[in-house]
């Protein structure tokens, strides 16, 4: 922890207590509140942790008001222009950008260990095959520590390194096997002579009839789609991985957690809601009505892949994202699908309507990445699945760092209870009513 840089008085009832003040290198100012229960008898109520610092961390800093996320310090635009996605991977785990020669040998060990356990062909022949490829791949990350014994301990730091590396490195096969059971395919071997998204591409669309060539476009595009979701704060499941962690959770029941928790549509699934949305609309003589629906404060509609709860301005991957839609859209020749011609035509709306501008309803990445992956082919059950594959690396560096903690203490939130008091328990045939 740094040191104090101020005190904050509070007084309530008979009481005042000094509670010290952090400044950190960017970002507000924090009240460190750790005492107040021991030195003052209450709790604070925060739900939704929405002005609790959960953590210290060094690893993604969000300003909403300015629009900036930051890896490492670098900027989101930078990375996804002039970097890849390994090379993230490495900045998010280690803190630093590599030399030359510590990226080529990380993509190496990465590169190495893409293939799964064999036995692990017959754990999702036990799922049903109309299942959800999310809960495949929740239960799949889980049952990896049946599987790989020597990579769970989390106090032995060469071990938490193999886990991180299989983890960073099966996850895209593990994606690409849940996509191929759901459709009845079979599985796609890694190849080792592909870079990470381009192995990516054709585990999930080649086929062993015939040879499968990865356009490079896509690949850039799949690429960047992992770089901008890598990491994002103390969201929800990266709260959650974290939580899972303070208990000493295996590193893969911890990340198999962020993966449940990312399932829910008001977080990772929200690309997925956004494109259903766009279905629902239909086609661009509808989006009058929609957007009537929108702005009406009785009607419960709500435009999905506009806004953030983060960004107070424009979503900064949002703008990468938007670059590799129509570059994805041009080279595909994509002009007679109504989805997309709905969310071109929304698009343009939102950025143009003065009540979306006035309100900053800018279209988001989800928005964005969901139009990407339809038009590559996915189905829209996959989309939460290949954000969950992006993020696998920011929740596990995040998982680390809590570990390295010394403050760290199991996450055991208070509450605010508002039910019954003591009461005694009454026998059946006494009870009336």
């Amino acid at each position: 922890m740094p040191e104090p840089t101020g005190t904050a008085k509070l007084s309530f009832a008979d009481k005042t207590l000094d509670l010290p003040i952090y400044s950190p290198t960017a970002g507000p100012d924090v009240i460190d509140i750790t005492t107040l229960y021991r030195d003052g008898g209450v709790f604070t109520f925060d739900p939704g942790y929405t002005s609790t610092a959960s953590c210290e961390s060094k690893i993604t800093f969000i300003d909403g008001d300015k629009g900036e996320l930051l890896y490492r310090g670098y900027p989101i635009d930078q990375l996804a222009e002039k970097s890849h996605f390994l090379e993230v991977c490495y900045l998010l785990l280690y803190g630093d950008l590599p030399t030359a020669h510590a990226l080529e040998d990380f993509e190496a060990r990465v590169t190495n260990h893409t293939m799964v356990h064999e036995q692990m062909i017959s754990f999702f022949k036990g799922f049903r095959r109309d299942a959800h490829p999310m809960a495949i791949i929740t239960g799949v990350m889980g049952a990896m520590s049946a599987f790989y014994h020597d990579s769970l301990d989390i106090n032995d730091p060469e071990q938490r390194e193999i886990a991180a590396i299989r983890m960073i490195a099966k996850i895209p096969t593990i994606t690409a096997m849940a996509y191929k059971y759901s459709v009845g395919q079979p599985f796609v071997y890694p190849r080792n002579d592909l870079d990470y998204a381009s192995n990516f591409l054709r585990m999930c669309f080649a086929v062993p009839a015939e040879e499968y060539e990865v356009n490079p476009i896509l690949s850039r595009a799949m690429d960047r789609i992992f770089t901008l979701h890598a990491d994002h704060e103390q969201n929800a499941s990266t709260s959650t991985v974290r939580l899972a962690g303070s208990s000493g959770a295996n590193p893969f029941a911890c990340i198999a957690a962020g993966i449940a928790c990312l399932w829910g549509p008001a977080h990772g699934g929200a690309n997925e809601a956004a494109l259903s949305m766009l279905r629902e609309i239909g086609s661009v003589d509808r989006i009058p009505e929609y957007i009537a629906r929108a702005k009406d404060k009785s009607d419960p509609f709500r435009l999905m892949g506009f806004g953030h709860r983060v960004y107070k301005n424009f979503d900064p991957r949002a703008k990468v994202m938007k670059q590799s839609a129509d570059e994805v859209l041009e080279l595909l020749g994509i002009h007679d699908n109504p989805t997309l011609q709905v969310a071109k035509e929304l698009e343009k709306i939102a950025l143009e309507d003065d009540y979306f501008v006035s309100k900053k309803l800018y279209p988001n990445i989800d928005f964005y990445s969901g139009i990407i992956l339809e038009a590559m082919g996915f189905p829209t059950a996959m989309f939460t699945p290949i954000f969950a594959l992006s993020r696998t690396v920011g929740w596990i560096s995040q998982w680390k760092e809590m570990l390295g903690d010394p403050t760290q203490k199991i996450g055991r939130p208070r509450q605010l209870y508002t039910g019954a008091t003591r009461r005694d328990y009454v026998d059946v045939e006494d009870r009336e009513g």
